[in-house]
This record gives C-alpha cells, structure tokens and sequence, in this order.
C-alpha cells in the first residue's frame, strides 16, 4: 500500500468517524461499474484494501471529501 493510500485511507477513517450514524447510510460517491456507494459499504471496501476501496478513496479525494 502506498502512502498516499495510507494518508487517503487516514482523513476517510477521520471523516467516517465524525458521521452521525444517520447519515452512514447515505449514498457518499458513484462508481461507473458498481453504481452508489454508501458510506458504510464505502467503509468495508477501504478497510478491507479491495481495488474498489482504492478506487472510492481515489473519488473521494477528487471530490474534495475527504
């Protein structure tokens, strides 16, 4: 894992943490194959270091989310 993943997975889990639990739910980003993201799935895709985590942490950084 890179460290810019590291650095991008860090400000996610920060961001993640401070959620109300209301909003978890929530749609956070579209991918183009797999469609809406929420945030909890977007939370197991990251934690668990898939190709699809890195592509959400990727669009979330895009975005200026996280």
């Amino acid at each position: 894992m890179t460290e810019r993943t590291e650095d991008l997975k860090s400000k996610f889990s920060k961001v993640y943490a401070n959620l109300p639990l209301g909003l978890r739910g929530d749609i956070v980003v579209v991918l183009d194959k797999d469609g809406p993201i929420t945030w909890n799935a977007a939370y197991i895709e990251v934690y668990n270091d898939t190709s699809k985590g890195n592509e959400i942490l990727s669009k979330l950084a895009e975005m200026e989310i996280i």
